[in-house]
């Protein structure tokens, strides 16, 4: 006998000497209790007595002498029910009669948003207001032995606990209409063992809280039944005649009461009616009615209706009673109260699963896992809880003000471009605020954390350039070939019109966003097998394939206006990531916090590195080569134009979406624009009009909150490592072999920021990041003048192995004029 089974076995016989359900019995003098002990056995007995009628006796002999005699069976049976009490008499009939509790969502300072509306209609009535043929078809279809039973039918039980065990069968279905409404109400339908357990020890409690009329009433009144004629969900007899039929629930006819009665185990599918409150097709409306027809034959099965009568309601036209479909008049909510419910629906879904104790191998059950959003929807929806947000109102309704002002300043041509937007606290991973898009009226696409777009050059910083400075293989002064190269394909890699130029430092390449130097800097991490996914994966990117050549260009990549402003806060925030979030807390009414958020920062690049990039990225800024952001906003703001801006600006191909990444050392500003359809946006896009709309946005959010973008300073840490270098190689002065000569190397000097603490190696032949033979011999040629003869003994004057016969001039160097000519309609830049 294995581990597990030994365990399994002694579980349940120590359970079973201790176990005792205590739960109470009406008497029949109403105003009385009387106490009454459920033991485990009395379970048991009823589930091992159900086996006779579930299995044939054979197999009984041989699961019963193979398996009982070493508990196995007792053990599993009673493991059901391992930390499962039986609740307190009130506690439980509350919660069954409790229809539902209002819950809300609040800003940061507890104001409030808004309240969560359910779209879930549910009217109560009482038994005599619900036609018995309703009940008596709900009955027949559903539970035929509701009468008889005390809660759970025992062979039912052995279906879904023997059938797991063994694999014979579900692990569901079966339930009485008692264990449905205990479903309904307390534990959910999630389809674990742990909720099956509570299901059946609750069920046989409340059949002896409540009689059957009053668990039969309200199971109707709970109980879901698809759409209404408006499209709204509906819940409750009542609100299902009167949203169907267009009668009370006390006046349905044996056939409107046999169609209703078909709609709880599949209410959507079996609705009559589209979302919107137009009816469905005659092919789906005939689900329905076929789903009808089966209870009208249950009803005449359990002798409820006569031959006659059944084959007359059979026949009868359920169609002609149907209402015609209504509009419905919706108060939109807005995107903050949707991205809010939608993260705290998630937080909920991991707060069950954990509360539950799901196990993983449950988790990967697509029905559990559907059982459990469903519940977690529910809950939030219903559960009365306070949920309070990181959003600051007086910062996210000046966004929103700023968008509906000025949002008009980045139309062009092509129309009316949307818009996404995230405010972050560097500091602690906190939305303050965001823009979702234009006008929720007109589009409710959240553009700012549901909407996937390649995030274009704005990749170069996070993926190749950082994580090259990070792992000692760049410095701030470094130099980079730019000379003309092609993918492996054969296709050139493009820059405008522009194949490319000559070397250039890192510099030039961040501020005008050239991208043969983003792709010889990330073929580098390649050869040097350094862990890339790692560094992304820590800031949240979920990226599927690595080995795309244009990956710094933000090919094969697609991220949320969040994601990417979570990248640029760990950026920001020298090198320390913090997970986005927008829930801070959620509590019940009574003050219990279910969900608090806790902050696990993560060291993604040194705080050298993070630094460094600060200072280049400062530089993106102020050069204005890509955006005019920076004067734009002085022309509004000039104080607030002082602040310590960096960042950097991102185009696709096509110019189909335009980025700009801002951060002081306090926030982070995400910026995306484009059309939901992706067709090219107008020239001048990105560098002037959503340059000019960012800055209306950034000052109105300093206008609703004076100190939020902070006068602090972005500076080196300690750690950098500071190099005198060769501006002509960013590296330092030695004597390099060139042609079979020895040459002393020298020239102009800047300083390089290192984050390794060696700093900047001495100059050598190839001294650049990427590039050929041949470009090495045109940017020597360029930087000595001219070449000494070649000797014969030399290996350094090779031709190019991929880049021959490129016809370059030894004038190879890009002026600022010619580089800013070739901006405005970039290939991934």
């Amino acid at each position: 006998m294995n581990k597990h089974v030994t365990r399994i076995k002694q579980k349940g016989l120590a359970l079973l000497r201790s176990l005792k359900l205590t739960t109470s019995k009406k008497s029949p003098d109403k105003n009385k209790k009387v106490k009454t002990k459920l033991t485990i056995w009395t379970i048991l007995a009823k589930i091992l007595l159900g086996i006779k009628a579930t299995f044939n006796t054979l197999f009984i002999l041989a699961f019963i002498g193979g398996l009982l005699g070493t508990g196995v069976v007792l053990g599993y049976a009673v493991s059901l029910f391992d930390q499962v009490s039986v609740p307190q008499t009130e506690d439980l009939v509350k919660q069954v009669n409790d229809i539902s509790s209002i819950s809300e969502i609040r800003y940061a300072d507890g104001s409030m948003i808004g309240a969560i509306e359910s779209d879930l209609l549910r009217t109560s009535v009482a038994s005599d207001a619900i036609s018995e043929n309703l009940k008596q078809a709900i009955v027949a279809t559903e539970d035929e032995h509701f009468a008889e039973h005390n809660g759970v039918v025992p062979k039912a039980v052995i279906r879904a606990s023997l059938g797991n065990f063994i694999g014979l069968g579900s692990s569901s279905g079966g339930s009485t209409l008692t264990q449905q409404l205990i479903k309904q109400q307390v534990v959910g339908d999630a389809p674990t063992l742990a909720r099956k357990a509570s299901e059946i020890v609750d069920a046989l409690a409340l059949e002896r809280a409540m009689n059957k009329d009053e668990i039969l009433t309200t199971y109707l009144n709970v109980a879901p039944f698809g759409r209404n004629n408006k499209g709204q969900n509906i819940a409750g007899a009542q609100q299902a005649a009167t949203g169907i039929f267009g009668v009370d629930a006390s006046k349905l006819t044996i056939p409107q009461a046999a169609f209703l009665a078909g709609l709880p185990q599949s209410p959507i599918s079996y609705s009559p009616y589209e979302s919107t409150g137009e009816m469905k097709s005659e092919e789906d409306i005939e689900l329905g009615i076929k789903r009808s027809k089966d209870v009208l034959y249950n009803m005449y099965r359990t002798g409820v209706l006569s031959q006659e009568d059944y084959e007359t309601y059979k026949a009868y036209d359920i169609k002609k009673d149907f209402l015609p479909a209504e509009n419905v008049n919706v108060t939109a909510k807005g995107f903050l109260y949707f991205s809010a419910l939608d993260e705290a629906t998630n937080l909920m879904y991991d707060y069950l699963i954990k509360k539950d104790n799901v196990s993983a191998p449950e988790l990967k059950n697509e029905s559990i896992q559907k059982s459990y959003h469903e519940l977690a929807e529910k809950e939030i929806q219903n559960g009365g809880y306070r949920i309070i947000t990181t959003i600051d109102k007086a910062i996210h309704t000046a966004m929103q003000g700023a968008v509906a002002n000025y949002g008009y300043l980045v139309d062009d041509d092509t129309g009316q471009p949307e818009v996404g937007n995230v405010l972050m606290d560097n500091q602690t991973g906190a939305i303050l605020g965001f823009v979702g898009g234009r006008d929720y009226q007109s589009n409710q696409n959240n553009h700012a954390f549901n909407t996937k777009r390649s995030p274009a050059s704005t990749t170069k910083p996070i993926l190749a350039y950082s994580i090259a400075i990070d792992q000692g293989l760049m410095g701030s002064a470094s130099i980079l070939s730019n000379y003309p190269t092609n993918f492996s394909n054969g296709n050139p890699i493009m820059y405008v019109n522009s194949s490319g130029t000559a070397m250039m430092s890192l510099k030039e390449a961040l501020n005008y966003s050239w991208n043969i130097p983003a792709y010889w800097t990330y073929q580098l991490l390649l050869q040097k097998g350094v862990d890339v996914r790692s560094y992304m994966e820590k800031m949240g990117y979920e990226i599927p394939e690595y080995g795309i050549e244009s990956l710094p260009m933000g090919g094969g990549i697609d991220v949320t206006v969040a994601q990417h402003t979570n990248g640029y806060q760990t950026l920001a925030n020298n090198g320390v990531y913090h997970k986005k979030y927008m829930i801070s807390k959620i509590e019940k009414t009574s003050g219990e916090v279910i969900y608090e958020h806790k902050d696990e920062p993560v060291q993604v690049y040194s705080k050298a590195t993070a630094t460094i990039m600060q200072s280049l990225l400062r530089d993106v800024i102020s050069s204005q080569v890509t955006s005019s952001f920076q004067s734009d906003l002085a022309a509004i703001n000039p104080s607030l134009a002082g602040a310590d801006w960096i960042g950097k600006t991102g185009t696709t191909n096509e110019d189909g979406d335009m980025w700009l990444m801002l951060s002081t050392p306090r926030l982070t500003l995400g910026g995306w624009l484009g059309h939901d359809d992706n067709r090219p946006l107008g020239k001048g896009a990105g560098h002037y009009r959503n340059a000019k709309y960012m800055a209306h946005l950034v000052n109105a959010i300093q206008q609703a909150a004076p100190s939020s973008w902070g006068s602090e300073r972005f500076k080196l840490d300690s750690s950098v490592t500071s190099s005198q270098v060769l501006k002509s190689t960013g590296q330092k002065p030695g004597k390099v072999t060139i042609n079979g000569k020895e040459i002393n190397v020298t020239g102009e000097m800047v300083t390089s920021y290192w984050a390794n603490q060696n700093g900047a190696p001495t100059t050598t032949y190839k001294f650049a990041i990427g590039g050929s033979d041949a470009d090495y011999q045109n940017a020597w040629n360029t930087i000595l003048g001219s070449l000494p003869k070649a000797s014969s003994s030399s290996s350094n004057n090779s031709n190019s192995s991929n880049n021959n016969n490129r016809n370059n001039t030894s004038n190879s160097n890009v002026s600022s004029s010619s580089s800013s000519n070739n901006r405005s309609s970039n290939q991934q830049r």
